[in-house]
């Protein structure tokens, strides 16, 4: 079977053509392509949206900023695990942290409208929905890859990207998608003070929240703690998702939450426009209502019992998924043996964690014939080209991997060396 050019396929189109495979061939394909989780939700999450809904939630509207109980269990979780005061105001679940961010880019879009900032500067690679999204709301963005810049020289450079004035917000993952590069608090305090000195707001997407298990994030109240650019800004916006961390992407839940100085900061276009100033107003009684009425009732009390839980010292929501950095470290390991390379391979001159992503490529190939080439020896992966980065490799994701394919993916690794 002969595979084709993968230079605009999505990470969809990847999976849907793997699947073919295996009805075509009959063999199984280690899916290493798709960012979902691979691991059972916590019964905490079960058994509470049963009872909401047990209760009568699924005949009542939701607030569109959230019921109460979500509101007060994120801002504690906040507190508890990054270490810094957000409202409860401020806290507003979403359909998943891809509404969030999609409702983020619309306020910033609507919040800057008639001014020169017209521009998202994405630090990349990163998660390619989010400039699609962009694309949808018809709203500018450049990128900066970070291979080459870390620590002083990323921030120089950002500061050379938003002296030309037109940058409205920054916007990263941390760990990052797909590299699992991780940024230090030094990095993170100039990153603050480019967002103060340029007025810009930072979106800072925690979809991997406390993943670098290069130290143990996961005690409730006590360092250390997530890293994040709200301790050194108010200038910043914080997605907290219930996919990854917590296992519950089916349903659909994440939390944005906006400092509190930007929820009540007035922006005068969207007072002219739509009547409310305050950009968390506008945020939740504008676009929350507009796109989906808030978010799903139930949903909201699975999440509220989760954090509840982690908050309390009753629930280690990063035990289960330091599974995967434990499959992490078997792939490299094969692939590194193998003749593979890690292409993002140092964390300013740290080892890598090990978790949910890493990138690797192969010598001589560029990441599309990687791609391409490993499909034929049923393993399926995503080139960085659709990410944003400007290297030549492949994203790995470790989700789906499980204990029974290791066998299986060694002599497919040793494999492909040999004929290669």
């Amino acid at each position: 079977m002969l595979l084709g050019d993968f230079s605009s396929a999505t990470i969809r189109d990847i999976q849907a053509l793997s699947r073919l495979l295996e009805e075509k061939t009959g063999q199984s394909v280690i899916h290493l392509e798709m960012g979902v989780p691979g691991l059972k939700p916590s019964e905490i999450a079960l058994k509470a949206e049963q009872e909401a809904l047990a209760n009568g939630c699924a005949t009542i509207y939701p607030p569109n900023g959230g019921v109460p109980r979500i509101k007060n269990a994120a801002s504690q979780f906040v507190k508890a695990f990054i270490g810094i005061d957000i409202d409860p105001l401020c806290c507003i679940p979403t359909t998943g942290s891809m509404q969030g961010t999609f409702a983020t880019f619309t306020a910033i879009r609507h919040a800057f409208a008639g001014t020169p900032k017209d521009t998202v500067l994405f630090i990349q690679p990163g998660f390619p929905v989010q400039t699609t999204q962009c694309d949808v709301i018809g709203l500018k963005h450049v990128g900066l890859d970070i291979h080459d810049y870390r620590g002083d020289a990323l921030i120089a450079k950002l500061d050379e990207m938003l002296s030309a004035g037109n940058v409205n917000s920054i916007v990263y993952s941390n760990p990052n998608n797909p590299s699992w590069v991780c940024f230090t608090d030094d990095e993170l305090k100039g990153i603050a003070r480019l967002a103060d000195k340029h007025d810009v707001i930072i979106l800072e997407d925690l979809a991997y929240f406390a993943m670098d298990f290069r130290r143990d994030l996961s005690h409730p109240f006590q360092a250390p703690y997530q890293a994040t650019v709200a301790k050194y800004t108010d200038n910043c916006v914080l997605w907290v998702s219930g996919s990854k961390a917590f296992s519950y992407a089916g349903q659909r839940i994440g939390v944005t939450c906006i400092s509190n100085s930007l929820y009540h900061r007035v922006f005068e276009p969207l007072a002219k426009n739509f009547g409310v100033g305050e950009f968390g107003n506008f945020f939740c009684n504008r676009l929350m209502y507009t796109l989906s009425s808030g978010t799903t009732h139930s949903v909201q009390h699975a999440m509220a019992a989760l954090m509840e839980a982690a908050c309390e010292g009753r629930y280690n929501f990063l035990d289960d998924v330091k599974e995967y950095g434990r499959r992490a470290k078997f792939m490299k390991d094969v692939l590194l043996a193998n003749g593979f390379y890690l292409v993002y391979d140092n964390d300013m001159g740290a080892p890598l964690a090990d978790g949910f992503y890493f990138t690797v490529q192969y010598p001589g190939m560029d990441d599309l014939q990687l791609t391409r080439e490993l499909m034929y020896y049923g393993i399926a992966v995503f080139p960085l080209d659709t990410m944003g980065s400007e290297q030549q490799g492949v994203r790995v994701c470790t989700s789906f991997f499980q204990k029974e394919q290791e066998q299986i993916f060694k002599d497919r690794i040793e494999s492909f060396k040999a004929n290669h």
